[in-house]
């Protein structure tokens, strides 16, 4: 159950404040009656009309996809290149949950509810992501040190929550790191390896809150449950 003036704007006939004013004019009709009530609640399958117009609600979806190397997080692409929404199987004006660059892989969530996209990208919500990140590099006792204090990226300081070194090739000089941060602006994760001198060579994001890509392959979706949908709504902060 939605209210009335969302179901309006998302539905993409007008802006929520103008749905309001719709609505307060007793221009606005609900299965037949007119509804001038601001709070009223109706669920997405209703019979919304505006001045004699019916509108098309779309239905919410939520996909979880193993994002592929070489797609990007756009709705299009003045390259030509790839992108994620390609890979649903939808006719739903879907879009990324925030971003994973062209070619990092790995957990990407896509939806079409706005409201549960902007809770989840909110510093305030604090959702926990973490990466599995390979290295040109061996990173050092002092590194790690440094990685556990925070690093400071553009006068902003990243605070890690986890790191761990999960494999380590002394042959190669590389490192697996595995990170988890709550920080979404872009290109975070490299830019804190960068500034240790350890470029990342590859990086892949295995779990986004509680959920994680388990057994999904590359290029893989599944919908999300009823239960999942309700636990992200659950990182609104009043």
């Amino acid at each position: 159950m939605e209210r009335l003036q969302k179901l309006i704007a998302e539905s993409g006939y007008t802006s929520r404040r103008k749905a309001e004013e719709l609505i307060k004019a007793g221009k606005v009709k609900v299965d037949g009656v007119v509804v001038k009530e601001l709070g009223s609640k109706f669920p997405n399958d209703c019979k919304i009309e505006i001045e004699g117009k019916q509108l098309k609600l779309e239905q919410k979806e939520y996909y979880l996809l193993n994002k592929p190397r070489g797609y990007i997080c756009s709705l299009a692409d003045e390259k030509d290149r790839n992108i994620v929404t390609d890979l649903i199987d939808t006719k739903a004006r879907i879009y990324p949950i925030g971003r994973l660059d062209y070619d990092t892989t790995g957990l990407l969530l896509l939806t079409n509810d706005g409201e549960l996209a902007n809770i989840l990208m909110h510093p305030k919500s604090k959702v926990e992501k973490t990466y599995l990140a390979k290295l040109e590099g061996i990173l050092s006792p002092e590194d790690l040190h440094k990685l556990k204090k925070g690093i400071v990226i553009d006068n902003i300081k990243c605070n890690i929550l986890r790191v761990k070194v999960r494999k380590r090739d002394k042959i190669k000089n590389t490192d697996l790191v595995e990170i988890t941060i709550e920080e979404g602006r872009n290109h975070i994760v490299k830019r804190i390896f960068e500034s240790l001198n350890k470029p990342v060579s590859k990086l892949t994001r295995i779990r986004y809150g509680f959920l994680e890509l388990d057994t999904l392959k590359s290029k893989e979706y599944r919908i999300l449950s009823n239960n999942e949908v309700r636990k992200l709504y659950g990182y609104k902060k009043l």
